[in-house]
């Protein structure tokens, strides 16, 4: 018996030294031939399993259909559940609910999901106190309402919405819930589950198990998306900054196993050993957390994969290097496929079990050959003591491993150090000459194993032909940038190079190919462009102090990374300069060449891509592009073309991309480098259930250019452009969040904005917001804390109009709004709960994004803000402000 603190690696390797090595092999054998027939026979010479691919019992295959059922997800194995169905605004959307049957699990994960939740993967609770077919709400009024829940709703409920309302019974485990969802969603729902998952720093789904189809999927395309910077240190001289797609480098792979039974669990012991310090982190679903002892009715065969990324820093970075840690749920007896697989992926597999009987003996001998580097992690049965270490000494040899790779964890194991020793084992193998695969290589290998790429289907590979093409053309192709008066006339030249098949597949017939080639285009030409120094971790690190401030004058101007809005711009600049000739009477109307660009460009904004309202390189609105292209909205929108505008203004680096992202889950570029330069809009759909309540069809959400804040603001021709930026985007916003970088800037644009709207007779209505760039825990807004705030902002406000010689007259902001309880102040604490790039979202960050969007869609039902407009009045309005900016 070990005593305590003392485990029994040293008892195991005297027994595996004393045995006898040169007949260890001729044992196996006689071992082999002994268990013959057994009923536990593996197949693995050819490549098959018989075990795992030949038959799945028919209660198998109903496990899928009734989890399905339970979930309310039947409905959605033919026709699949769409990213524009999951995000579309609903009733749900001004109210917190908790679920009240199953069948509201699947949208409850995905409002907490896409609301960058941290406990989105606790929200597979029912409350069971409450009428099935009925909702509480939060008081509204003094009166409590109980809103009755309509199925119908389902496509249409809106996955922000989400409770905090206790949830006593949690009847399904979180990972069936997972693999539920993702069975019954098309491939850019599975991306954005997946994208969202992982800025949450959960493990992410890699092979997704479906025994009701006899198949396995390997989930390259839905990791594709999730892209990461990390520190990465040259063979020479400082290191540097690396953003990548987290399909593309090559790196050391780790799998975790379990065979029959283990009383120790991997998944925690995953995330000790990514967890630096004393804060665990749960990247991996365990069975001490809450929701997380549930028998798994579905999700047994899942592997997920999850990285470790090094920020630069040496008290936190745990290894120099990105690696890769892969987790099979299940027994690899019942999952033959996925085991193999993992062997011929991993750099070293680790298998934890409590038992080497027979049958095992006989499992892990088929790996003999195998250049995968195999640990054992034992637990063992003090019954089974002998027969353990009699058969774990004969393994040894067949697998070429002596007992340096057998690791004893027991009760009284010291974890840390076990820890500590489980880490020193990855880095020395690291170290090592190593299999090192990218995620792309792991996919050929499936492939060769005979499990579906979900990147495969034929619409995805005609796209990535099509995008592979522009991609080739791409530096010839982009001839009008900067130049919206088109120096040379498009009668005489159409698009040339990949710009022409660019135009190709916008025009291609299928909207899943169509969708397919513009994911694939945002990452060829990210591949094609040159690569770019990256100064900071900008993209994953919380916005610093010196972004908040003037730029520098003496700065070169940053070099914009090429991107779709490069290719729409120079439609938009073809389509311009062809209407100023026919204006002009210098080119017949039925010469056009270019007049069907507004309807394909309206396509892409009714298919939830960011277009721009001003252009990007000159800060100027074309106004015949945008009237055009809204007019092609109007025609494909119907009777639902009621709009409300809602706008986003701030200085750079304060978060506002990000935080209309978490809201309506788009996709505005976040980043300095990245981030829009002029002003871009998405569109929003509103169910129609719920569109007469909050008094529009569709929200156009627009997301500006930073304004520069401070004494500098002024200086130069900048101001000027940024003025009139800002006067064009809240004079057509029903409602604009303005982002503060500290309590005292208000950027000067800003008010000389509210200045001109005020004296056109259009009052702006605002929400002021002021994120913190340090406190993740900071609590969020209280009325003292907003009347501290709103003091702080006319302060800064009168010394920016004292010191400005433009603004005789200018008022403050405080005095700029009629009425003081209009002006609201939102306090938002930190984004990120830890350092990059390792660290998740903060809970209070998710928290107070959620209630500053139920305010605004509040303001918006009740007439608080600017009454909504129809498309046509929205031309209106963009023509007549554009008249007045200078």
């Amino acid at each position: 018996m070990a005593s305590p603190g003392r485990s029994d690696l040293g008892d195991v390797a005297r027994e595996v030294k004393a045995s006898e090595r040169g007949s260890a092999m001729a044992i196996a054998d006689l071992e082999w031939r002994e268990m013959e027939g057994d009923d536990y026979a593996f197949h693995c010479a050819d490549g098959t399993n018989e075990a795992q691919d030949g038959d799945f019992p028919t209660v198998e295959r109903s496990r899928v259909q009734d989890m399905l059922s339970l979930l309310g997800l039947e409905t959605y194995q033919v026709q699949k559940l769409s990213l524009q169905d999951a995000l579309q605004i609903s009733s749900d959307s001004v109210r917190n609910w908790a679920p009240q049957s199953p069948r509201d699990l699947p949208w409850n994960f995905l409002r907490k999901l896409q609301a960058l939740n941290a406990e989105a993967r606790s929200s597979t609770a029912v409350v069971l106190d409450a009428a099935p077919d009925a909702r509480p709400v939060e008081k509204e009024s003094q009166a409590e309402e109980i809103v009755y829940w309509d199925t119908a709703d389902d496509i249409a409920a809106d996955i922000y919405s989400f409770s905090e309302l206790p949830a006593p019974d949690t009847p399904v485990n979180p990972l069936d819930l997972l693999c539920a969802l993702l069975l019954s969603s098309d491939s850019f729902l599975r991306q954005e589950v997946v994208l969202k998952m992982s800025l949450c720093q959960f493990a992410l789904p890699l092979v997704l198990p479906d025994a009701e189809h006899h198949g396995h999927t390997f989930l390259l395309w839905a990791l594709r998306g999730v892209v990461r910077t990390w520190w990465s240190p040259p063979p020479r001289g400082a290191g540097g900054l690396r953003e990548d797609s987290m399909v593309l480098p090559r790196a050391p792979a780790f799998a975790f196993v379990r065979m029959e039974v283990s009383s120790n669990s991997k998944s925690q012991l995953l995330n000790a050993v990514l967890s630096p310090g004393h804060r665990q982190r749960n990247c991996f679903w365990h069975r001490d957390l809450s929701a997380g002892a549930g028998p798994r009715e579905i999700a047994d065969g899942l592997v997920e994969i999850s990285w470790f990324l090094p920020s630069g820093r040496e008290d936190l970075d745990l290894f120099p290097e990105p690696v890769a840690f892969l987790n099979l749920r299940g027994d690899i007896g019942s999952h033959w496929l996925q085991f193999r697989l993992l062997t011929e992926v991993s750099s070293a597999v680790f298998i934890l079990t409590d038992n080497v009987s027979r049958k095992e003996y006989k499992l892990l001998s088929s790996m003999k050959g195998s250049a995968t580097k195999c640990y054992f992690i034992l637990s063992p049965c003090r019954g089974k003591r002998n027969t353990n270490l009699r058969l774990l000494g004969r393994l040894l040899p067949v697998l070429r491993v002596d007992h340096s790779h057998v690791l004893v964890k027991v009760s009284s194991t010291d974890s840390a150090r076990f820890v500590r020793r489980l880490r020193s084992i990855v880095a020395h193998v690291a170290r090592s000459p190593c299999r090192r695969l990218s995620l792309e290589d792991m996919a050929h290998a499936a492939r060769k194993l005979g499990l579906r790429v979900d990147e495969d289907c034929e619409e995805c590979q005609r796209a990535k032909d099509r995008m592979e093409r522009v991609a080739g053309g791409v530096r010839g192709a982009l001839r009008l940038q900067g130049d919206p008066g088109g120096t040379v006339a498009p009668a005489d030249r159409g698009p040339v190079g990949g710009l022409q098949d660019f135009v190709a597949g916008l025009s291609c017939p299928s909207p899943g190919e169509k969708q397919y080639f513009l994911r694939w285009m945002e990452w060829g030409l990210a591949w094609a462009a040159p690569p770019r120094p990256r100064p900071s971790l900008e993209p994953v690190l919380p916005p610093r102090a010196k972004l908040a401030g003037a730029a520098d004058p003496g700065e070169p101007p940053r070099s914009e990374p090429l991107g779709l809005e490069h290719f729409l711009r120079e439609m938009g600049q073809l389509y311009e300069a062809e209407s100023c000739l026919v204006e002009a009477g210098k080119l017949p109307v039925g010469q056009r060449r270019f007049a069907h660009f507004p309807g394909l460009a309206a396509e892409l904004l009714l298919r939830g891509l960011p277009l721009e309202l001003v252009d990007g390189s000159t800060l100027s609105a074309p106004l015949r592009w945008v009237t055009g292209l809204l007019r092609e909205l109007q025609a494909r929108l119907g009777r639902r073309s009621r709009l409300v505008v809602l706008s986003a203004l701030g200085v750079p680096g304060t978060g506002k991309s990000t935080l209309l992202n978490t809201m309506f889950g788009l996709r505005f570029a976040t980043g300095s480098a990245r981030g829009p330069r002029g002003a871009s809009m998405q569109l929003v759909t509103v169910a129609e259930s719920f569109s007469q309540d909050l008094g529009c069809d569709h929200i156009l959400v627009i997301d500006s250019g930073g304004v520069i804040a401070g004494a500098l603001a002024t200086a130069g021709g900048r101001f000027e452009l940024e003025v009139s930026l800002a006067t064009l985007i809240m004079g057509l916003s029903n409602v604009t969040v303005v982002s503060l970088a500290d309590a005292r800037s208000v950027p000067p644009a800003v008010l000389h904005a509210f200045r001109r709207l005020e004296k056109a007779g259009h009052v702006p209505s605002p929400q002021f917001v002021h994120q913190s760039l340090h406190d993740a825990s900071a609590p969020g807004p209280k009325p003292r804390d907003r009347r501290w705030l709103l003091d702080q902002l006319g302060d800064g406000s009168r010394a920016a109009a004292h010191g400005d010689k433009q603004s005789d007259g200018l008022r403050t902001l405080a005095d700029l709004a009629c009425d003081p309880e209009k002006l609201h102040v939102w306090h938002i604490p930190s984004l990120w709960q830890g350092v990059p790039p390792m660290a998740a979202v903060s809970l209070g960050y998710s928290d107070a994004v959620f209630e500053l969007k139920r305010c605004l869609l509040e303001n918006i039902r009740n007439g608080l803000s600017n009454p909504g407009r129809s498309v046509q009045q929205l031309i209106e309005l963009v023509r007549r402000l554009r008249a007045q900016l200078p």
